[in-house]
């Protein structure tokens, strides 16, 4: 009786405001972004000719980190799959071969993907002792008579989920170069004016 493998599952990827592509994983790592929220990173396929890249140092190690785990782990894991999958007979007919090579294919494009980044990117330091909002500055925020932090990166490690906006966002551009105390206000990508108080500024 032949052996099943699980099937994967499919995130999509978003770099600031642009979605970029999808890529499978059947776990997840704790050191590797998972994205459906960027992250940094899993996986993009997009033309990025024009693109500037910034990183915070943080960011630059996470895909580091990420580059590493795919070339080795994830690639000899899928590699074992694909050759499992074949002794299972025709791949003609092999949904489990088709979902390996899928996988594979993903994993290479986002393998690529980090490797033009970190060759591309600029890696920039948050000054220690500034007292306006840069990129890698922590901030926070009265929005509404609420109160948001904020991480600003740039698009490559932008993480919603985490609270990390790119500077290229409309709330990340409107945030830098204020300082604390300042009234700061912004149209969203639906339209909707923003208006936001900073309270705490951290580097």
């Amino acid at each position: 009786m032949c052996r099943r493998l699980g099937r994967a599952h499919t995130a999509f990827l978003y770099i600031g405001r642009h979605s970029v592509g999808a890529l499978t994983y059947r776990e997840k790592k704790p050191h590797v972004r998972q994205s459906g929220v960027p992250v940094v990173g899993i996986g993009q396929v997009r033309s990025m000719a024009n693109d500037n890249f910034i990183l915070t140092q943080e960011g630059k190690e996470k895909l580091e980190e990420e580059l590493h785990y795919l070339e080795t782990e994830k690639r000899a894991e899928i590699g074992e799959r694909i050759k499992v999958a074949r002794e299972f007979g025709d791949i003609s007919e092999n949904s489990e071969y088709d979902d390996a090579k899928n996988e594979q294919g993903m994993m290479e494009a986002r393998i690529a993907e980090i490797s033009r980044i970190l060759s591309e990117a600029t890696v920039v330091s948050t000054p220690k002792r500034s007292s306006k909002v840069n990129i890698g500055s922590m901030v926070t925020v009265d929005m509404g008579g609420k109160e948001r932090v904020f991480t600003i990166v740039g698009g490559a490690e932008s993480d919603a989920a985490a609270g990390k906006i790119s500077n290229e966002s409309p709330v990340g551009a409107a945030l830098l170069g204020h300082k604390k105390g300042d009234k700061v206000e912004t149209t969203g990508p639906t339209g909707r004016d923003i208006s936001m108080v900073i309270l705490k500024i951290e580097h």
